[in-house]
């Protein structure tokens, strides 16, 4: 009964077990859409969150004040060593006259103000950092250098910001394992069913000679065809789904903060996740499902 290798026999037999037990193929491909959408539903969401813990993080600036030592041609020879500093990513030099101006247009112009000195603030810097988390360490680098009277730098809110994403990704990765793990069973235990069914006829194949690899691969394919169409249409869902979402959050009042990546931006890379784990579960599911009827 043991024959070569013969992909067109094992697609051949895939795709009719599909269409024999079409109830069955149905609700597995249905339980494959519901288990990417929920999976892909928290990755949007954490990818998402990063992205806006990234864009305030951007904000979260330091300034490094300059000694009122020296004078405006002074403080800009210090940017090649400020620069030079690890971590450091981009540079804006502020000079006591543009800092005097934003002071107080920040307050409204008022003209109790109009009458200071244009040197009672002090040249400056700001700076963006490319690794929030070193936020302590640059800062310490930055005081160091000579020319630097002090460095403002607010390390609690970076490290909220650090604590709040890492919090975030972890959930997020644990409940996505937790959900391909629950996804495996389900499916295991829906094509199950389908291959009840059929276990007088894999009983039959074994006994006249027909090795595990024979059986396997029909189901092996099917679970692979049930996987992708799954992943398939759990990826335009998960696209209307999205569109929906974003248009809510941008309707939203008060939700001026929320922003959301566009999902065209990232659809190569959820249709190759969803096909790759859409392949995985079904795949998977098939070979866990008839595993026990492989024992006769």
């Amino acid at each position: 009964m043991a024959r070569r290798f013969d992909a067109g026999y094992y697609v051949s037999e895939g795709f009719h077990s599909i269409f024999t037990h079409g109830f069955m193929s149905f609700a597995a491909v249905c339980m494959i859409v519901a288990c990417l959408i929920i999976m892909g539903s928290f990755t949007l969401l954490a990818v998402n969150l990063d992205n806006m813990l990234g864009d305030l993080e951007n904000e979260n600036e330091m300034v490094v004040y300059i000694d009122d030592s020296l004078n405006e041609e002074q403080a800009r020879v210090l940017q090649p060593k400020l620069a030079q500093v690890d971590n450091v990513a981009q540079l804006t030099f502020i000079t006591k006259t543009a800092a005097l101006e934003e002071f107080k247009s920040k307050r409204g112009n008022n003209a109790l103000l109009d009458d200071l000195p244009e040197d009672t603030l002090r040249d400056r810097y700001t700076v963006h950092v490319t690794d929030i988390e070193r936020m302590a360490q640059t800062k310490a680098a930055l005081e160091a250098v000579e020319g630097v009277a002090w460095v403002r730098a607010a390390i609690e809110i970076a490290n909220g910001f650090v604590l709040v994403r890492n919090i975030a990704t972890g959930v997020a990765m644990a409940l996505i394992g937790v959900l391909l793990v629950v996804s495996l069973f389900i499916i295991a235990n829906t094509i199950k069913l389908a291959t009840f069914y059929r276990r007088e006829e894999i009983a039959i194949m074994k006994m006249c000679g027909a090795t595990d690899g024979f059986i396997e691969w029909p189901f092996v394919v099917e679970g692979m065809i049930l996987g992708l169409t799954g992943a398939f249409i759990a990826f335009f869902v998960q696209w209307g789904l999205y569109q929906l979402v974003a248009k809510l959050a941008i309707q939203g009042n008060g939700l001026s903060l929320v922003t959301m990546i566009s999902y065209s931006s990232m659809a190569t890379t959820i249709l190759a996740v969803f096909c790759a784990v859409g392949a995985v579960i079904g795949v998977g599911g098939s070979l866990l499902a008839i595993r026990k009827f492989l024992q006769v």
